[in-house]
C-alpha cells in the first residue's frame, strides 16, 4: 500500500551558490538533478504547457536522462577527466490532459529536445499529491460517510492508503487511470494497517479526481486496537530482552571519503546518487589491484528495478492487491529520513534525496541515503598452522566492508536496501524485510474455528488474519567486468563415474562442464534445478595463468513464482519467471516491469524484451537478479515483523592473480574501559 502521509521540506531558496541566470555544471555526469536543475526543468517545461491549479499537467516523474554510455566512459577513463562530459539532460513523464507526455529537457541549451506522448498501455507512478488529493476526496465523499455512519464508526478516526488495482484483461480503452481507496480505523491506536475497514470498494479516477465507483457491499468484523501498539514511549514494562548498548569505535575516524557523489574506500570507488523510482543508484564501481597499480571495472551501473507483492486471496477486497511498488509509487519517493545510531550506525554519513514534486517544484527527503564501515565480528580470512614441528602460526584478518543504504517505505512494508562493498572484491546486495503485515478482518479467534475453509493466511491475532504473500525484488545489474564486452558462463557442476583405467577405490566424483550462452534464451536461470556456477568474464582479459577474469553470482534462496502463468498478475510481472535473467546493454531496458507499471498489460516488460532472443556473448550485457520471498505470516509478526532478509553476492573469480586481501593490514587491538566485560 502506499502511505499518504509524507514529510516533504519544499525549497523557496537554493543551497548552493547557483543564480538563475548561470546553471553550475555539476561534476559528474550521473550526479543526481540538483534543485536548481529542477527549478530551470520547470521554468522550461512552463514555456510550452501551463502549469497551475487551473491547469491539469502533472510532474510524474523527473531524473537524469541516461548519457551516452560510450560517452561517459570516454570521460571517465580520460586523465583528469578532461574530455568534454556527456550532454546533462533531464527526462520528464508528465500527465497533460489524460495522457502520458515524455520530454527531454537539455540544460545546455536551455530547451526542450524531445516531446513525444506515451502511445501504448499503462500509467506512471503516482505522486504525492494526487494520492493525498485522492483522500481528502473521498473524506468528503456522503456516500462514504453514510457507510461509515451506518457501521457506527468516527469519521475523523479513518485514514486511507492508495492501492492500485492492475489489470484483469480489460481492453486499453476501458483500463481509465484509477486506483482503490483502502480504509483503516484509528481510534485507540496508531498501527492502522491492522484494523481494516472491508466490505466497501472506493474508486478515484486521478486524472479528474472523481470518485467513479463506490460500494457497499458488507460489514465485516473490525479486529480491536488491544495489543497493536510499537512506540516504545507507550509500551508498559516487562520490557525485554535486555541489550547491552554498543558501538563501533573508529579511533582514527571512518576509512572512507565522500567527495560530491564519489564515494572512496579502501580499494573501491563508485558513484552514489538518489533516483525517485529506483531509490539508491550505484555506479561506474571499481576496484583498484596493486598488481596492476589500477582501477579496474567491475560495475557500470546498479540499482532496484522493481518490486513485486502479490498477495494469495482471491476475494474482492484482496484480489487486485498485486503492487509493482517502484513502478506504482517510487522506490525513491516512498523513501525516508534514515535515524542516525538506529538506523546507520556512528560514523555514518547522510545523504539527501532531491526529487520534483507534481508541480515540479524541488522537494528533499533529508538524510535518506546513509554511508557506514560495518564491522559484526566476522573474518575475512585466517588459518592456523599447527603441524609444522615447533611451530604454530596464526593469521586472522577481520572482515569490515562499507555499506550504502536507504530505506523505503511502502505503505505497511519498510525495504532496507544495502549495497555492501567488501575489500575482497565481493559486492553484496541485500534486502530486509519489516514493518507491519497486511491483515484481513475474519470472525475467528482460533484455528479449530475455521473448519474447511480456506482464510488464505494466518490467525495471527484475534479476528486477524495475516494474508499469505509474496516479494520479488528485481536488480538491474549492468556489469562491465575489466571492460564492456563480456559472456554469461553457465558452470555446470556433472557428477562423473570413475574411469575402470583409474586404480582408485573411489567410484564418483564431480566435474565442471562450463558452457557459454551464446544468446538470451540461454542464459535465463531458474536457481535450484541443477548444481551450476553463473559467472560473467571478460573473455578478452585472462589471467597470467590463463584464467578468463569474471565475477560469479553467489545466490540466495531459489525462490520463483506459484502464480499461474496466464493469470493477469504475473503476465504483468513476468520478469519474476526466472531468477537470472541476462540481456543486451540497452539505456531504454531499465524497469523490469516496464516504463509505466501502473495498470500495464505486460507487453513491456523484461520477459518480452528477452523474446528477442538477442546475442549476447562478447557484448556488452546486463544481468538481472531477483531476490525471493514466499511469505506465510506468523504469530511473531504481530504487531511488528522482525526484519526477514535475503540476497546475493557478487564475487570476483579469477578477476585477481591471487587473494587482493592477503597482505592487508592486521587491525590494531583498541579497546575502551567502558567496553571491558566485568569478569575481566
Amino acid at each position: 500500500m502506499a502511505p499518504l502521509h509524507f514529510t516533504i521540506f519544499i525549497f523557496f531558496s537554493f543551497i548552493f551558490a547557483t543564480s538563475s541566470s548561470k546553471l553550475a555544471p555539476p561534476r559528474h555526469p550521473f550526479d543526481p538533478l540538483t534543485e536548481t536543475e529542477l527549478k530551470l526543468v520547470r521554468t522550461i517545461i512552463n514555456k510550452s504547457y501551463p502549469i497551475g491549479a487551473n491547469h491539469k499537467f502533472t510532474f510524474q516523474y523527473v531524473g537524469l536522462n541516461e548519457p551516452d554510455k560510450s560517452l561517459v566512459l570516454s570521460w571517465h577513463s580520460s586523465a583528469n577527466h578532461t574530455v568534454k562530459p556527456p550532454p546533462r539532460q533531464a527526462f520528464v513523464i508528465a500527465r497533460d490532459n489524460g495522457k502520458s507526455r515524455e520530454i527531454v529537457v537539455d540544460f545546455s541549451s536551455r530547451a526542450i529536445v524531445s516531446d513525444k506522448i506515451h502511445v501504448g498501455n499503462g500509467y506512471p507512478m503516482l505522486t504525492n499529491d494526487e494520492q493525498e488529493a485522492a483522500t481528502d476526496l473521498v473524506h468528503k465523499f456522503k456516500p462514504f460517510l453514510d457507510a461509515v455512519k451506518k457501521r457506527g464508526l468516527n469519521a475523523s478516526e479513518i485514514v486511507f492508503t492508495t492501492s492500485t488495482i492492475g489489470w484483469y484483461g480489460e481492453s486499453e480503452a476501458e483500463t481509465e487511470r484509477v486506483i482503490r481507496m483502502m480504509p483503516f480505523y484509528l481510534d485507540g491506536t496508531v498501527n492502522m494497517y491492522l484494523r481494516p475497514i472491508e466490505g466497501m470498494t472506493i474508486l478515484v479516477n486521478l486524472d479528474v479526481m472523481k470518485v467513479t465507483e463506490f460500494k457497499d457491499r458488507l460489514t465485516v468484523t473490525m479486529p480491536k486496537a488491544n495489543g497493536t501498539e510499537y512506540r516504545f514511549s507507550k509500551l508498559k514494562p516487562p520490557f525485554g530482552p535486555t541489550l547491552q548498548n554498543a558501538v563501533v569505535l573508529q579511533p582514527d575516524g571512518p576509512g572512507f571519503e565522500v567527495d560530491g557523489h564519489i564515494v572512496r574506500w579502501a580499494n573501491w570507488e563508485f558513484h552514489l546518487s538518489f533516483d525517485v523510482r529506483a531509490g539508491i543508484v550505484i555506479s561506474l564501481a571499481s576496484i583498484f589491484d596493486m598488481k596492476v597499480n589500477k582501477y579496474r571495472q567491475v560495475l557500470y551501473k546498479g540499482h532496484l528495478s522493481e518490486m513485486f507483492i502479490p498477495y494469495m486471496d482471491p476475494t474482492d477486497d484482496w484480489y487486485f492487491i498485486t503492487y509493482l511498488d517502484c513502478g506504482d509509487f517510487g522506490c525513491g519517493q516512498c523513501a525516508v529520513s534514515l535515524e542516525p545510531y538506529t538506523d546507520c550506525p556512528a560514523g555514518a554519513v547522510f545523504m539527501d534525496g532531491t526529487f520534483a514534486g507534481q508541480d515540479g517544484t524541488p522537494a528533499k527527503i533529508p538524510n535518506v541515503m546513509c554511508i557506514f564501515e560495518k564491522y559484526a565480528g566476522d573474518i575475512m580470512w585466517r588459518h592456523t598452522e599447527a603441524e609444522i614441528p615447533n611451530l604454530e602460526i596464526t593469521e586472522v584478518r577481520p572482515d569490515v566492508s562499507l555499506v550504502a543504504r536507504i530505506v523505503t517505505t511502502v505503505g505497511n512494508y519498510d525495504y532496507i536496501v544495502d549495497y555492501e562493498f567488501k575489500p575482497s572484491g565481493s559486492i553484496k546486495m541485500g534486502v530486509g524485510l519489516t514493518g507491519v503485515l497486511e491483515v484481513k478482518p475474519v470472525e475467528y479467534i482460533h484455528t479449530s474455528e475455521i473448519g474447511e475453509e480456506d482464510i488464505h493466511g494466518t490467525i495471527v491475532a484475534d479476528n486477524t488474519v495475516g494474508v499469505n504473500h509474496d516479494h520479488f525484488v528485481t536488480f538491474r545489474l549492468d556489469l562491465d567486468i575489466d571492460g564492456t564486452t563480456n559472456s554469461f558462463v553457465r558452470n555446470e557442476l556433472v557428477t562423473t563415474r570413475t574411469a575402470k583405467s583409474v586404480n582408485t577405490p573411489r567410484k564418483s566424483y564431480w566435474t565442471t562442464r562450463p558452457k557459454t550462452a551464446k544468446t538470451e534464451a540461454e542464459a535465463r536461470v531458474k536457481l535450484g534445478l541443477k548444481a551450476e556456477e553463473l559467472v560473467v568474464v571478460n573473455p578478452n582479459r585472462k589471467t597470467k595463468h590463463g584464467n578468463e577474469v569474471g565475477y560469479r553470482l553467489l545466490s540466495g534462496p531459489a525462490t520463483g513464482p506459484l502464480l499461474a502463468q496466464d493469470d493477469f498478475p504475473q503476465i504483468r510481472a513476468a520478469f519474476t519467471n526466472y531468477n537470472v535473467w541476462i540481456t543486451p546493454y540497452n539505456r531504454s531496458e531499465v524497469w523490469a516491469g516496464g516504463l509505466y507499471a501502473d495498470r500495464s498489460h505486460g507487453d513491456d516488460t523484461l520477459a518480452v524484451w528477452s523474446q528477442r532472443n538477442r546475442k549476447i556473448e562478447n557484448k556488452d550485457i546486463v544481468m538481472w537478479y531477483t531476490i525471493g520471498f514466499h511469505h506465510v505470516p506468523s504469530q511473531e509478526d504481530f504487531p511488528t515483523m522482525p526484519t526477514l532478509s535475503g540476497g546475493f553476492e557478487l564475487r570476483p573469480t579469477n578477476f585477481f592473480e591471487q587473494n587482493p586481501v592477503l597482505k592487508s593490514k592486521p587491525i590494531k587491538l583498541t579497546t575502551a574501559k567502558k567496553c571491558i566485560p566485568k569478569n575481566e
